[in-house]
């Protein structure tokens, strides 16, 4: 793997996120006016509208360009409660658990960076990750199982591998992404929402045959809204690709050089693998943030499909990497 610095990362992964902020809004006006074309092109008897399609396009960019916003608002700054949320963590402190904290101090002390907050999740499950956008929001969290089956080498590589996340933007980048296919995703369940609702609805009447155009004028806008949508849900999905599976080789070199034990970190890999902590409620988005991802532990053709489209290598990989130091 070719070496990239501690700065050119950060840079890397600050310009990806820049780039994500740009393009998401640009795609989600691309699928609205796309959405009204559609309606014209497919409602029309050989003529299609455009000063209609823009007069409508420009009516709704106001609203959808103001609701996306407040969401992602919404989303990027109160990101580290929904993450607790979802995951059911808890915040510690030195009092609550000191050798946690203690290894976390330590490390951060070596590494010249403030202090993150730290979290707990109760469970038996093996894991940990790091999340937050900016100082006042990292954090660093690990479930009870990770402490309980670690020794204190292991367990101080872990969390020197997640403080890495931290000190390389990979947090930012990755909060960004799952704001974004979070946004696609509820877009893509109201389309299905209303398509399910226009095909039990749409043809009901006393008025059978003026209902029936209708319902099959509702059909029509239906179809088109899903397939924009699942068009809108796959580009953002193609995100995940902007988040290189090298971070994570760059997070264990890097952790493996903050705690200067690379043979702990590969033994750690090596048992949260064997038992590690599936997604929150099928949370996939959250998973990625996993120093091991579940779904890509999966077999068969599911498994090859899901380590396709993961955001990390495979686990053996980095474990064979980390012992080569």
């Amino acid at each position: 793997m070719k070496y990239v610095g501690l700065y050119s990362q950060q840079r890397s992964n600050t310009t990806k996120s820049m780039l994500l902020l740009v393009l998401f809004p640009g795609i989600i006006l691309l699928l609205t006016y796309a959405f009204y074309a559609a309606i014209a092109i497919f409602g029309s008897n050989g003529y299609t509208d455009w000063d209609w399609v823009n007069h409508e396009f420009l009516a709704t960019l106001p609203w959808v360009a103001g609701v996306v916003a407040v969401w992602f608002v919404i989303a990027y700054f109160f990101n580290t409660a929904m993450i607790k949320m979802a995951t059911g963590a808890h915040e510690v402190t030195r009092k609550e658990n000191p050798r946690i904290y203690n290894i976390v101090e330590n490390l951060c002390i070596t590494a010249g960076m403030n202090m993150p907050k730290i979290n707990v999740i109760d469970t038996p499950e093996l894991n940990a990750f790091a999340s937050g956008i900016d100082e006042k929001s990292y954090t660093v969290t690990v479930t009870t199982g990770l402490c309980d089956r670690l020794n204190d080498e292991e367990l101080t590589g872990v969390i020197a591998h997640e403080l890495t996340h931290i000190r390389n933007k990979d947090t930012r980048l990755l909060i960004v992404s799952i704001i974004f296919v979070g946004i696609m995703s509820t877009i893509m369940s109201i389309a299905l929402r209303f398509i399910w609702h226009a095909l039990l609805y749409g043809g009901n009447s006393n008025r059978r045959d003026k209902k029936e155009n209708s319902g099959a004028g509702i059909i029509v806008v239906a179809l088109v809204a899903i397939v924009l949508a699942a068009i809108g849900y796959f580009f953002t999905i193609l995100t995940r690709f902007a988040i290189s599976r090298k971070r994570e080789y760059m997070a264990d070199a890097g952790g493996a050089e903050l705690c200067g034990n690379p043979l702990a970190l590969a033994s750690a890999l090596r048992k949260i693998s064997g038992m590690p902590a599936a997604a929150p409620a099928g949370r996939d988005d959250i998973a990625q943030l996993y120093i091991v991802h579940p779904v890509a532990l999966t077999g068969g053709i599911s498994g090859w499909f899901s380590k396709m489209f993961s955001t990390h290598p495979a686990t053996e990989d980095r474990i064979a990497y980390l012992e080569q130091f």
